[in-house]
C-alpha cells in the first residue's frame, strides 16, 4: 500500500488489514511523503503489530511506492490495498485459496463495492473473466487484486512509465503468464471522490490507456515497445507536473463521473455532484445539460 496524507480513514483501512483471518500476512506501507499525522499513526500502528513495514518516502508517487513495496515482499502472493479502502473479512483467505486451486492462474481479484462519502452505492458494471482475458480491461477496482509473487517478478512488475494506469499495464503482462480469476463476492470497498484518479484523471488514463493497447499489440507480435514506453514516460511528465487549473478540471470530471453513476438510482445525490462539476469548471456543459433534466 502507497498512501499520502491517509487522513482519519487510514484508521478504517488498518484494522481491516490487521484483522484478516486464516491468513500469514506482511503488511508493507511506503508513506509517500505525507504531511498530515500519516507518519504518527503508521509508527504508532507498527509499534503494536509487527507485522506492519513502514517506508518513508519523499513525494515520489504511487507507482514508484508499488515498485518498492513489491521489491521488498517475502509472501508467495502480492495483494494490493488502496489506503482509505477496506478489505472485507475473508478477502484474503478467499483469494489465497481462489490462487491455490488453479495452478494456472497469474491473479485474481473480488467484487466490489464502490461508495460515495455520503454512503451510496454507485452502479457500476462488474467486468467478468472473459471480459478480463487480454488485460486490456481492468478488475473492479486495483485494490481488490492479488497476484502470484512469482508471476509478477516474471512479468516484469509495475513500470515507471505510468504515472497513471500502472494496474493495467501490468494485468496486460500478467495475463501472459495465465488467466485472470474472479471471486464472485464483495470482498472490497472503496470510496469514490471528485478529485480521486478514477475520476479527476479519466482523460490521462484514457491516453495511457491507448498507449498500453499499442505496446500490448507490439509485445504480443514481436515488435519492440521501446518507443510507446517514451511516450508514456513523457505523459508520466506532463501529469507529475499539471498546473492546479488542470487538477480543478479533473475534480469537475470526477465529481461529474460520480454523478452519473449516481443518476440512475439517487437523483437528488446526482444532481449535488452535477452542480459541484460546476463549480468547479462552469463550463462543464454537460453537467449543466444533466442538471437541467434532473430538475
Amino acid at each position: 500500500m502507497g498512501v499520502r496524507n491517509g487522513g482519519p480513514d487510514l484508521v478504517e483501512t488498518l484494522e481491516s488489514l490487521t484483522t484478516q483471518q486464516g491468513v500469514a500476512l506482511e503488511i508493507i506501507i511506503v508513506n509517500d511523503g505525507s504531511t498530515d499525522g500519516t507518519a504518527e499513526l503508521l509508527a504508532e500502528w507498527s509499534t503494536r503489530d509487527p507485522r506492519l513495514v513502514v517506508l518513508k518516502r519523499s513525494g515520489r508517487g504511487l507507482t514508484a511506492s508499488l515498485i518498492e513495496g513489491c521489491q521488498l515482499a517475502r509472501g508467495t502472493y502480492l495483494a494490493r490495498q488502496d489506503a482509505g479502502d477496506r478489505s472485507l473479512p475473508g478477502r484474503l483467505a478467499a483469494q489465497v485459496s481462489c490462487l491455490e486451486s488453479d495452478s494456472g492462474a497469474s491473479l485474481c481479484s473480488t467484487f466490489v463495492r464502490l461508495l460515495v462519502p455520503e454512503g451510496a452505492t454507485l452502479t457500476v458494471n462488474t467486468p467478468d473473466e472473459a471480459s478480463l482475458a487480454d488485460g486490456l480491461t481492468g478488475p473492479a477496482h486495483h485494490g481488490a487484486v492479488m497476484m502470484r509473487r512469482s508471476a509478477y517478478q516474471q512479468a516484469g512488475g509495475y513500470r515507471l512509465a505510468f504515472h497513471y494506469a500502472q494496474d493495467i499495464d501490468l494485468w496486460t503482462r500478467l495475463v501472459e503468464l495465465g488467466h485472470h480469476r474472479v471471486v464472485p463476492h464483495i470482498f472490497y470497498e472503496a470510496t469514490v471522490a471528485p478529485g480521486s484518479i478514477s475520476g479527476s484523471r479519466r482523460k490521462e488514463q484514457e491516453q495511457f490507456h491507448s498507449y498500453i493497447v499499442s505496446l500490448t499489440h507490439a509485445r504480443r507480435h514481436g515488435l519492440p515497445e521501446a518507443s510507446w514506453l517514451v511516450k508514456a514516460e513523457a505523459l508520466s511528465v506532463r501529469c507529475r507536473n499539471a498546473p492546479t487549473q488542470g487538477r480543478r478540471q479533473g475534480a469537475a470530471n470526477g465529481a461529474y463521473f460520480i454523478a452519473a453513476c449516481l443518476e440512475k438510482d439517487h437523483p437528488q445525490l446526482a444532481a449535488k455532484y452535477f452542480r459541484q462539476a460546476i463549480d468547479l469548471n462552469p463550463l462543464h456543459m454537460k453537467a449543466r445539460f444533466k442538471l437541467s433534466r434532473l430538475r
